[in-house]
Formats: C-alpha cells, structure tokens, sequence
C-alpha cells in the first residue's frame, strides 16, 4: 500500500522514539527538569525524523513526476506530436501505461517509453536513497538535541499547535477555493445568459441548450421553477420533522423513563443511518402510489411523483436531526432553573414553555438549520419521488425538482464542460450557497440573541 520509504520512515520514527526515551533517562534528571517527561523527548525525536522526511519525499514524488512527464513529452518523435493539447496528454498517457506493462490501442513511441522507464528507474532510486539517508541523518540529529537545556515538551506543544493552526488554513482556503470557482464559471454563464433572466425567469429547460442550430437552442434558465420546487418540498419535510422531532424531544428530556429513553432514542437515531437510496425507493414504490391512490379516491388529481411524497419521506429522514440535537440541548439546560421555576409553582408543562424551552432555544434552533440544510442538498430521494420536470407550482401534488437534482442532471451526460449547459450548474450552487449562508447568518443572530439572555 505505501512504497518502501514510508515503510522505513515508519520503522526509524518508531526506532527513534525508543532511543530517544531511553537516552534522556539517562541524560537528564527528570525531578529538576522542566522539559518534560522521557515521552516528551521520545516524541521530539518522533517528530524530528518523520514530519521533514516524510515532507522530502513526498516533494520528490511530485517534482519527479513533473520532471519526467515534461521529459517524456520533450522525447517525443515529430511524426507522433499531435496539434491539440487534449491529444498530447492522450498520447503520454498512452506511454505511460505501455511502460508500465500496459497495453494501448494506439500506437506510441518506443523512444519515450524506454525514456520514461528510464526516468522513473532513476527518480524511485535517487528519492528512496535520499529519503532513507535524511532519515539516518535526522535520526542521528535528534539523538545528539537531547540534553537538560531541551525543552521538549514546549517543542511538541508548538509543533501541535502548528498542526491545529494549518488544519484552520485548510479549511479556510478549501472554503475559499470552492466559492472562487463557483464564482468564476458563475460569471462564465452570466456573460451568456442575462442575469434578469436567470433571477426572474419562470421557465428552467436547460436541456435544449445541447448544439447550434438545435430548436430553441438558447435553452432556459429561469431559476425560480427550481428554487420554488426546493423550497416546497423542504417546507414540506419541515412541517412533518419539526413538530415531531422537537415534541419527542421534550418527551425524552422531560417525560420519559430512562428504560424508556434508553429504548426510543437509538430507535430514533437509526433513522439517520438509513441510505438516503433506500428513502427513494420507500418513496417511489410506497409512499407515492399511496397518495396518488388515496387523491383519486377523494376526487383529486395527483402524480405518484409528487412533492408531497419526496417532502414526507425527507421529513422522515431529518427527524433524527431535530429529535436528537434538540434533546441533547434541553437535556444540558441547567436543573436549577428547573428548580426555581417549580418554586415559584409554575407546573411542568409552564415550565417547559417559560423556561427551559427559551434557554434551549439556541441549540433547537441549530438542530433546524441543520435539518434545513440537510433536506435542501437531498437529491436521491426527490429525484425519485419527486421527478426531474422544473415546475413553478405549488400544488403539492404535482412533480418538481431541486437544485442540487438539476446539478447533477446538468453536470452529466455528453456534452462540452464549457457549455452554458454545465455552466448553469455553477450559477445554482453559488445561489444555493448564498441562499443557505443568509439562512445561516439569520439563525446565528437568533443563537446570540438568546444566549446572551439566558446566560
């Protein structure tokens, strides 16, 4: 699974820490020494041998690779060059599986096979020499760091808080990264498609977009059908898992037995476990035709893909969410309030509505968000209980679609990536962003409202 340097990385790093315990037994009296104990500098040699070798080869690996691709491609006889870009990275790849010991339908140099094999035969040897000599070298190092004036354990305190610090980094450039990209290929769509249009537009057939010349190949992309049919439906789900998962809740907090919450609230949990696959087939196979059979017999017309079944089934799904933040929430409320409100002979139920319910009231309203968001980015079980059809209606009993369901309808299939087809994806999911952050930024001004009420 990992190539031999990681290997010896692994058995020197281990190798090390032994060493590196023992050696400041001896060196240093821990009883005078505020270094830190024989781990700390056990970890201090850890540390100083596996993080940079392991930073070298990994550097090495993705060096070599460039070096050799571009060397390859270089080593390539004219005859065989393509024009386009797309077929010069076809044709290298093809060299590299035939070097590898695979086999390709077209045909490829010898020349830049034998000087691909020959560069990677040098890069793996030149890259486990050096990894394993820096190893030995950094081994040795550390060995000769430890003493009585090492602090070692403000050394592996800095080191972790280094990691925690770059772990925040990542996140927030990951964050940042995938919100330049959705706003660059956002604003690749908009210098097609009129941003009136889109915002205000009440018909979504993006479908047709596919060639030039193609009928009505402009295409569609009025956007509130489709915002409209995610927001049917999540109100929907809403209004079935926000009263249920929140009462449970209080029955489980206030009311229950422990034998009885013992029992109830993992049964509630396993819900969350379900695949969202197996709520989509509930739905279509059960749940649909039941409401399409029970509308006909009342006298309605109704389709057995509707909003009402994708909306109840989702609602089914989130109430775990609601039900078991909700009660961890009003669990964690102080008993002294609970306590004083009895005093003053306020009864349970007054008690539940005036105080305990208010000072939850943050956590309850996280476990909504969540709820919210997660019933928002569902896609299997609307696209088959729900259907793909962009509907501007709200009839509950007729089929719509989602945004993320028309993400993915529009991100597959064969097509150019560049299209305003694919592009129109990237304008719904920076709109489903902006939609779900203002809902989140609503939500955190009503968690800071009450929090500082209550305590």
């Amino acid at each position: 699974m990992f190539s031999l340097p990681i290997y010896f990385i692994i058995f020197i790093g281990f190798f090390s820490y032994l060493f590196g315990k023992n050696r400041s037994k001896k060196k240093i009296l821990f009883k005078k020494n505020s270094g830190g104990q024989a781990d700390h500098y056990g970890y201090y040699c850890l540390i100083w041998v596996t993080v940079p070798s392991t930073i070298f080869f990994l550097c090495w690996q993705i060096a070599s690779n460039y070096i050799i691709e571009i060397s390859t491609l270089e080593s390539i006889p004219l005859e065989f060059i393509p024009e386009e870009d797309s077929l010069k990275k076809l044709l290298l790849e093809n060299i590299i599986v035939v070097a590898e010991g695979g086999s390709s339908l077209a045909k490829v140099p010898k020349i830049s096979v034998d000087n691909y094999k020959e560069l990677k035969f040098f890069s793996m040897v030149g890259g486990y020499s050096c990894t394993i000599i820096l190893s030995i070298i950094l081994c040795l190092v550390s060995f000769r760091k430890i003493d009585p004036s090492l602090m070692a354990k403000n050394v592996i305190e800095r080191f972790i808080l280094s990691v925690l610090f770059i772990s925040s980094v990542i996140a927030i450039l990951t964050t940042i990264g995938i919100i330049m990209s959705l706003i660059f290929e956002t604003t690749k769509f908009f210098n097609n498609v009129s941003f009136f249009d889109y915002f205000f537009g009440l018909q979504w057939s993006p479908q047709t977009a596919l060639r030039e010349g193609q009928v009505a190949s402009e295409g569609a992309f009025g956007a509130i059908p489709v915002f409209a049919g995610t927001f049917l439906i999540t109100i929907i789900a809403m209004f079935l898992a926000g009263p249920i998962g929140l009462f449970s809740a209080i029955y489980l907090a206030e009311y229950a037995s422990p034998l009885t919450r013992k029992i109830i609230k993992p049964t509630i949990e396993v819900l969350a476990g379900v695949p969202t696959v197996v709520y989509g087939f509930f739905a279509a196979l059960v749940v649909g035709p039941f409401i399409r059979r029970t509308c006909e017999d009342l006298g309605f017309s109704a389709s057995s893909e509707s909003a009402l079944a994708a909306g109840l089934v989702m609602g089914i799904m989130i109430i775990p969410f609601i039900s078991s933040l909700s009660d961890d929430v009003i669990s964690a409320v102080p008993q002294n309030l609970r306590e004083a409100s009895y005093g003053v002979g306020a009864t349970k139920s007054e008690t539940i509505k005036k105080v305990i319910i208010p000072a939850a009231l943050p956590g309850i309203v996280a476990s909504f968000m969540l709820a919210i968001s997660r019933a928002i980015g569902e896609t299997m079980i609307v696209v088959m209980a729900a259907g793909l059809s962009a509907r501007l209606t709200a009839n509950p009993l007729e089929s719509v679609t989602t945004v993320t369901v028309q993400i993915v309808t529009l991100l597959v299939g064969d097509h150019e990536f560049d299209s305003t087809k694919t592009m129109a994806a990237f304008a719904l999911g920076i709109t489903l962003f902006s939609m779900t952050l203002l809902l989140n930024i609503i939500a955190l001004r009503v968690v800071k409202k009450y929090r500082e009420k209550y305590e």
